[in-house]
């Protein structure tokens, strides 16, 4: 394995990971920033009112982006495993 090799696979790991995260983070970010919007206006200074709509947000990204979540781990896992032989080359 080559540090061209290892670079590569980390690259990948990380977008990977970045891929499955983003629909979560970007739900909890837009109902954060909307929630923090309607706070200034009314002014409303509760800091824990955020936290239940942004955790209702983060779990229905979760159940709408799953089969798209698992399906692109499982590519990811699947290429990883068949190419072991390769890696240890």
């Amino acid at each position: 394995m080559s540090q061209q090799f290892i670079i590569h696979l980390g690259r990948e790991v990380f977008l990977t990971a970045v891929m499955v995260a983003s629909p979560m983070l970007i739900a909890g970010l837009i109902v954060g920033v909307s929630i923090s919007v309607v706070q200034t206006a009314t002014s409303i200074q509760e800091q824990t009112l955020t936290f239940i709509p942004k955790i209702i947000a983060v779990v229905v990204s979760l159940i709408l982006f799953m089969p798209w979540m698992m399906n692109t781990l499982l590519d990811f896992s699947v290429e990883l495993i068949t190419n072991i032989p390769n890696y240890i080359k």
